[in-house]
C-alpha cells in the first residue's frame, strides 16, 4: 500500500525506460488496484514486464463490497496476481483453505498465481520452519494437477525478515529454497520440481541481491520496500545473473 497514482506511473515508466532489453526471468510490476489499468498501459509495449495484482477475491462474483475479482484483475490486462503473502495471512487471517480457493480461482481464470509462503520467527526458533512450509505448500497446492501446478510461481517469504532490516542469510535462503524445490520433485517429479521458479522475498535489497540470487535455488526475487525506488529495484533485476 504504497504511492498513489501519479507516484506509481513515474516509477513504471522510470522502471520500463531503463529496465535491460532482455532481463533474465523477465519483470513483474505488481501494483495496487488503483494503478493497474494505468500502469498497464504504462508498461504494454515492454515484453519483458508482466502485470500483477497483489490479491484477488476467490468468489467469481456478488455481495463482497470493496473486493476485486479474477475477472475484473483479465479485464484491465493483468496476468498475474500475488496470492498468501505474509501480510494477508497476519493482518486478514488467509488461512490454507481459503487460498485453494483462490488458487482455483485465478488458475481456472487464467491467472498465474505467486503463492507466497514462509514461517514467522517463533517457528524459526523452534526449528521447525521446514515443516511449516511444507504444509503450507501441500494444504494449498498440492492438490493441483502438473499442468496446473506448472502455472504457479513460489515466493518463500521468512516473515521474520520482512520489513525488520533482517535478512535470511544466503546459506538458510538456499536451505529452504532447496526444500522447497525437493518438496515439489517428491510430489510432481523432478522436471517439475526444475522447471518451477522460487522467489526470495524477505528484505531483499540491491546490497544483498547479488549474493542471494547466487544460490542454485534462487531463482529470483519477490521484492517489497527496494522497488519504490527506481535505482534500487534496477540494481536487482540486474543482480540476476
Amino acid at each position: 500500500m504504497n504511492t498513489t497514482l501519479p507516484e506509481g506511473a513515474a516509477l513504471a515508466e522510470a522502471i520500463t525506460a531503463r529496465l535491460p532489453e532482455k532481463p533474465r526471468g523477465g519483470v513483474v510490476l505488481a501494483v495496487p488496484f488503483t494503478h493497474l489499468h494505468t500502469i498497464g498501459q504504462i508498461i504494454q509495449e515492454n515484453p519483458n514486464i508482466g502485470l500483477g495484482a497483489q490479491n484477488c477475491h476467490q468468489a467469481e462474483k456478488g455481495a463482497y463490497t470493496g473486493e476485486i475479482s479474477a475477472d475484473m484483475l483479465l479485464a484491465v490486462g493483468v496476468e498475474w496476481v500475488i496470492l498468501g503473502h505474509s501480510e494477508r495471512r497476519q493482518y486478514f487471517g488467509e488461512d490454507d483453505a481459503l487460498l485453494t480457493q483462490k488458487v482455483n480461482t485465478a488458475l481456472a481464470k487464467g491467472l498465474r498465481p505467486i503463492f507466497c509462503c514462509g514461517e514467522p520467527l517463533n517457528i524459526r526458533e523452534s526449528g521447525a520452519h521446514a515443516g511449516y512450509v511444507s504444509a503450507q505448500l501441500q494444504n494449498s497446492l498440492f492438490h493441483l494437477s502438473e499442468a496446473e501446478f506448472r502455472q504457479v510461481v513460489i515466493a518463500y517469504e521468512p516473515i521474520w525478515a520482512i520489513g525488520t532490516g533482517q535478512t535470511a542469510t544466503a546459506a538458510q535462503a538456499q536451505e529452504m529454497h532447496a526444500g522447497i524445490r525437493s518438496l515439489i520433485a517428491g510430489h510432481y517429479g523432478e522436471a517439475v520440481a526444475q522447471d518451477t521458479t522460487i522467489l526470495y522475498g524477505g528484505s531483499c535489497n540491491a546490497q544483498n541481491a547479488p549474493e542471494l540470487f547466487a544460490q542454485p535455488d534462487v531463482d529470483g526475487g519477490l521484492i517489497g520496500g527496494a522497488s519504490l525506488k527506481a535505482d534500487d529495484f534496477l540494481a536487482i533485476v540486474a543482480a540476476l545473473k
